[in-house]
């Protein structure tokens, strides 16, 4: 299931939560109610409803204090994604000091310079990788 689609159910059960039915018609219509800016269409809110479209945070914002939501929650879910951290942590603990050194001293390289030595370090990776 993609993010549109997850948050297509977490809207439905936050319209449900607040006793308004999961209509195209009826959002729209409450919806405009308290959004300032241009007004969404029908149409627009239904691809919200049927998992093809996430709406912008403005909107987002909008939706959410309307149904008594975190804006978080509604456009996220309340289970953090822990994916990243978990990445972020092998990445860590794969390197020492010094090989963390170096990629300090790489990120503070200027633009093209880091282009070069990326290239260098790809080329040498790919020809070790033939080797075998």
């Amino acid at each position: 299931m993609d993010e549109k689609q997850e948050f297509s159910i977490r809207l439905k059960r936050a319209l449900q939560d607040a006793g308004v039915p999961a209509r195209p018609v009826v959002l729209e219509r409450e919806f405009n109610t308290r959004y300032w800016g241009r007004p969404v269409t029908v149409q627009a809110v239904r691809r919200w409803l049927c998992g093809e479209a996430i709406p912008a945070q403005d909107k987002l914002q909008v939706l959410s204090e309307w149904l008594q939501i975190e804006p978080q929650v509604l456009r996220f879910g309340d289970t953090p994604k822990i994916a990243v951290p978990i990445r972020r942590q092998r990445w860590e603990e794969a390197m020492n000091s010094s090989e963390r050194e170096v990629l300090q001293a790489f990120l503070e390289l200027p633009p093209d310079e880091r282009k070069a030595l990326r290239t260098l370090i790809l080329a040498l990776h790919t020809q070790e990788f033939q080797k075998d």
